[in-house]
């Protein structure tokens, strides 16, 4: 089937709420406006229940077939926004300094409204849509502190599913595929611990800055030379702060990075590589180095069965040429890993056009989205919740 013609009627609406997030963004838990916005939403769309709280500022509505019994199926939209100074110059642009959406959490939490104010409207459904609208993915784990205060056993979801935008897939288009479709993260800080001196007597110190620097490069080699390329990793150094003036060689610098792999098992051999790089490297220099590494979010799974229905879902609203069954993964890191650890689920991703890539100070969510985003999340309800005779 084409978009739904009542999703499309939404469109002009749906912008609006969209943009009115754009224009208010803020940061991982401390989303008191975006939540009460959606709370209001809810309300007034007359779903059975809405309650708000999870991870501080996280809510669930409950949306009750007219058909009868059946199982609660859950889907989530992230709603938290990035530390980033906006330079689209778009007339609906951010108004708070040093904070914007920069990776279309507002598009998938207008999506998931419009696609709630539809369902309430409908019911065409036996059993519940969970609408899950959750705080802090950019980093803060809000999908797994949701988890852990219990909203999979307090609303009784049996499957979950989530969608987010891809820049450069064409709008209209999806993108899905069974086992690990993003990466599993983990962050390092390394802190060198030399010492410092006047800048024209370096023999005298233990020069942290050039120690740091053979770092860098070494830890090129934990996935070039160290990592079977059959495994799909990436380590890359993203920090390198130390010193303070030109004439002076300081005391300490610290490096930091991130670690991204497809299994758990390349994480952790990453980092025993990386402790391996330190003490070697440091032992030489005679300098001491500190080795903080901290796992992240797990790998995003789907599962293969509602992987494979998640996929029929996009193709009854795209068409077979419309969605690309088999999308390679990315490195980048989705803390809807969380709710796909505890229930059986799928990710998908949903075209956002020739736009700026995600995170970038330049992007914008693309509304002629809206309609296909909406279309989606009706047709798996109603699939996944069909009347059954």
């Amino acid at each position: 089937m084409p978009i739904l013609n009542r999703a499309a009627e939404l469109q002009d609406e749906v912008t609006g709420w969209r943009r009115a997030l754009h224009t208010r963004p803020e940061l991982m838990f401390e989303l008191h406006e975006t939540a009460a916005f959606v709370e209001g939403k809810l309300r007034a769309f007359g779903c059975d229940t809405v309650e708000t709280g999870f991870a501080k500022t996280g809510v669930v509505a409950l949306i009750k077939g007219r058909l009868g019994d059946g199982p609660t199926i859950g889907l989530r939209s992230d709603m938290d926004a990035l530390p980033l100074t906006e330079i689209t110059g778009a007339p609906y642009a951010s108004t708070t300094p040093g904070a914007m959406h920069a990776c279309g959490h507002d598009g998938h939490t207008a999506m998931l409204l419009g696609a709630a104010k539809y369902l309430a409207e409908t019911r065409n459904f036996a059993g519940t849509v969970a609408v899950i609208f959750q705080p802090a993915e950019e980093g803060g784990g809000g999908g797994r502190v949701m988890v852990q205060e219990g909203i999979m056993e307090r609303f009784n979801i049996e499957t979950v599913y989530g969608m987010h935008n891809k820049p450069g897939l064409p709008v209209g288009q999806f993108a899905i595929r069974s086992g690990p479709i993003m990466a599993a993260t983990a962050e390092f800080t390394l802190t060198i611990k030399g010492r410092g001196g006047h800048a024209a007597m370096p023999y005298r110190t233990i020069d942290p800055i050039v120690i740091g620097s053979q770092i860098v490069q070494a830890l090129q080699t934990v996935v070039s030379r160290n990592t079977d390329p059959i495994d799909s990793a990436v380590l890359s150094v993203t920090k390198f702060h130390g010193g303070e003036t030109h004439n002076i060689i300081p005391e300490q610098v610290e490096l930091a990075g991130t670690v991204r792999t497809l299994r758990t098992e390349v994480a952790t051999y990453a980092r025993d590589r990386i402790v391996a790089i330190c003490e070697g490297i440091g032992a030489a220099n005679g300098a001491t180095i500190d080795v903080d590494f901290d796992f992240n979010y797990p790998v995003t799974f789907n599962h293969a069965e509602q992987a494979r229905f998640a996929g029929e879902t996009a193709i009854a609203v795209a068409g077979a040429n419309g969605v690309d069954l088999d999308v390679a993964p990315m490195m980048a890191g989705e803390d809807f890993s969380y709710m796909l650890e505890k229930r059986p689920g799928a990710f998908i991703f949903l075209g956002n056009g020739d736009s700026a890539g995600l995170h970038n100070p330049a992007y914008d969510f693309n509304d002629e989205a809206i309609p296909h985003g909406i279309s989606y999340w009706v047709k798996l309800a109603e699939t996944a919740l069909a009347k059954q005779n």
